[in-house]
């Protein structure tokens, strides 16, 4: 009786899986995925400040506006699963010597931005807040102005690094102010339409290298 047992299981073993065992798997393992990368981009800027005197790093105001083809215009390369991308947001303050020395330097900003897909679609938002005491405060000075030294007048102050997590389907954004809240000298300021809000600087991506298709046979 045991015997027909054994002759019955054996026929019953799926003929795939005991082909399968006497040869070896034959599939074929998933290629590894490729490394994440940080690349710097090239960005549409709509109204420049300058290069900076100490890092020679390219500077642009960020505007206030809704209109995604306004704003700062940033490609994201082709890439698999979410990109994350990355830059410097600083506010913008109007260096004087005369109101330092008058006793009138004193200022405070805070600027809120926010990242949009060209469709108008809100994928996160920065904000960077500081405040100004002395030319010491400032981030930068930009070089092309009448100033001494040639710098201008306009400045960055702060620095704060802003990452937004970017779809997969998502191959351009669009960087607009939202917030602008401050105290200067001249008074209260808040964001208006086409405003200068903020500065943005050092843009970059993270992302993984969409695969390349082969070529077409012909």
């Amino acid at each position: 009786m045991r015997y027909v047992i054994l002759i019955v299981a054996l026929l019953m073993w799926p003929v795939g899986e005991a082909d399968a065992q006497r040869r070896g798997s034959t599939r074929k393992p998933p290629a590894p995925a490729a490394p994440p990368k940080v690349e710097a981009v090239q960005f549409k800027c709509p109204e420049p400040l300058g290069l900076g005197v100490r890092t020679g790093a390219g500077y642009c105001f960020v505007l206030a506006g809704r209109e995604p083809a306004d704003g700062v215009r940033i490609p994201i390369p082709a890439h698999t699963g979410t990109a994350s991308l990355i830059f410097d947001l600083h506010n913008r303050h109007t260096y004087s010597d005369e109101d330092i020395r008058a006793g009138r330097g004193f200022a405070k900003y805070t600027a809120v931005v926010a990242v949009l897909d060209m469709k108008g679609e809100l994928l996160g938002r920065g904000a960077v807040q500081t405040e100004f005491r002395s030319a010491k405060d400032l981030f930068e000075r930009i070089s092309g102005g009448a100033g001494p030294g040639g710098v201008k007048a306009v400045a960055p102050l702060g620095r704060e690094e802003i990452t937004i997590t970017i779809p997969a389907v998502v191959n351009e954004v669009s960087v607009l102010g939202e917030v602008l809240d401050a105290t200067t000298a001249a008074g209260h300021e808040t964001a208006t339409q086409g405003r200068t809000v903020a500065v943005i600087s050092n843009v970059r991506v993270e992302y993984r290298p969409a695969p390349v298709k082969p070529p077409a046979k012909r």
